[in-house]
């Protein structure tokens, strides 16, 4: 329902925009429009790979490898392929909605998407060039260490 709200009232928006100024708004709206048009071959390769992968692993094997009783080993091995994956924002949190679902524990989630959004191993050598190697790794230290207090926090508030 509430999505139903959402939709309902961006359109209403658009439609004033419209009305008070359609040259700007068939600017914004073609500037979306590019956007997603740049953004929908990222967001396919990765629908698939992670379809493809939930038809493969079963929902026993997420629980047993990442779930809540994995304890740390499933928060290390979240937290490691969160920090090596490269994977925007906007479907990472889908990502984790589905694993949870499919019987991850909410720490090891909140390790991998921590760890997705502040450690960047893919990354690491443009961090370096533009950082210093010193200030890339602390920084990537720092933040892969911090996940695991995001994960401690999220385990006592939602355990």
């Amino acid at each position: 329902m509430f999505t139903i709200i959402l939709y309902v009232l961006a359109s209403v928006l658009l439609i004033l925009s419209f009305f008070k100024d359609p040259g700007k708004t068939k600017k914004a709206l073609k500037k979306a429009w590019k956007a997603f048009d740049n953004i929908l071959p990222q967001l396919m390769g990765i629908l698939v790979i992670v379809g493809l992968m939930l038809a493969a692993v079963d929902p026993e094997t997420i629980s047993r490898l990442i779930g809540g009783e994995s304890g740390l080993p499933g928060m290390l091995l979240a937290a490691v392929v969160g920090g090596i994956t490269l994977i925007p924002g906007f479907v990472a949190f889908p990502l984790a909605a589905t694993l949870l679902n499919n019987g991850a524990g909410f720490m090891q989630i909140a390790v991998f998407i921590s760890t997705l959004m502040m450690v960047g191993v893919v990354t690491l050598p443009v961090e370096i060039q533009y950082f210093g190697k010193r200030a890339a790794v602390l920084r990537n230290t720092l933040a892969f260490s911090f996940s695991f207090v995001v994960a401690l926090v999220i385990g006592v508030i939602l355990g």
